[in-house]
């Protein structure tokens, strides 16, 4: 055998061929370390922290008890009211029994005033017819004790339609703030210049004057003898209806009811009636009442 020594083989020491996306490095750590550390950090501590139940379950079962408790408060509500309804509903019904009493009661006291009004109505007829003698008509009809009718003139006066507040005139010196309602000194002119144009009776609304009557206002209300009435106030007068008509238009309360109309809107008509019919006076009172001496 020969004597040559042998050498091992040599064997290949090259490295592994490198990775497809070892150029993407950069790309290859965002996908496989996405979250921060510091989000992560924070995560896990909310976790640790909030082991309790999630935050949409709590939310639901808050919603649930404030449903809950309205849901009790309105069934209490309705509760107390079905329980006070009996209670009201006894009150009204007495109420309402207590005027209906009071109003039968006063309509039962109106009837026995109309009644004994009449009766004395009746006496003060037969005293003045005593002691009156021929005269005892006329004094009746100057006193308002007994109906009237014949020919007459009938006024007939209204608010404006539309109020205004004008400077100058016969309201001036009144303080009137609104000058187109008609007020108790307009019916108390108007009344006067009839009786001073040859009016034998008069009636407003139907409340016949007499010589204790008396025209004032309550607020805005207008009394006839403490009655107040709403317009359009009727003013009904015995008389020659031509002739009163036109006494009283030419009169200067006729002018100041005419200076209404054109200046301030207060609506009025006049116009002479062939029969016009006045009721008794409701509330005639005779205080002092004595027969004259007859005369030689």
């Amino acid at each position: 055998m020969c004597g040559m020594s042998q050498q091992p083989p040599v064997r290949s020491t090259s490295s592994p061929p490198p990775r497809p996306d070892a150029s993407m490095s950069l790309l290859t750590n965002a996908m496989h370390h996405s979250l921060d550390e510091g989000y992560a950090e924070a995560a896990a501590r909310r976790a640790e922290g909030g082991k309790g139940l999630p935050g949409t379950l709590r939310a639901k079962l808050g919603l649930a008890g404030a449903l809950l408790l309205a849901a009790v408060v309105v069934t209490l509500g309705a509760a107390q009211a079905q329980i006070s309804a009996p209670t009201l509903a006894k009150e009204r019904e007495q109420l309402i029994q207590r005027i209906e009493r009071e109003t039968s009661a006063a309509d039962t006291l109106q009837r026995n005033v109309d009644s004994l009004r009449s009766t004395v109505g009746g006496k003060q007829r037969d005293a003045l017819r005593k002691h009156g003698g021929d005269k005892a008509e006329l004094v009746s009809l100057l006193a308002g004790a007994t109906p009237v009718h014949g020919p007459g003139v009938k006024v007939v006066v209204d608010d404006a339609k539309q109020s205004k507040t004008s400077g100058g005139g016969p309201r001036e010196s009144t303080g009137f703030s609104d000058t187109g309602r008609v007020r108790d000194r307009d019916m108390q002119r108007i009344v006067n210049g009839l009786w001073q144009s040859g009016a034998e009776a008069i009636a407003v609304n139907g409340q016949r004057l007499t010589s204790l009557s008396a025209i004032r206002a309550a607020g805005d209300a207008i009394l006839v003898d403490n009655k107040p009435l709403v317009p359009p106030y009727t003013v009904l007068a015995v008389g020659n209806g031509q002739r009163l008509s036109t006494a009283f238009q030419d009169s200067a309360d006729g002018q100041y009811l005419h200076v209404l109309q054109q200046n301030y809107g207060v609506r009025a008509s006049i116009s002479a009636q062939d029969e016009v019919r006045l009721p008794a006076a409701p509330s005639l009172i005779v205080r002092i009442a004595k027969p004259g001496k007859g005369t030689s």
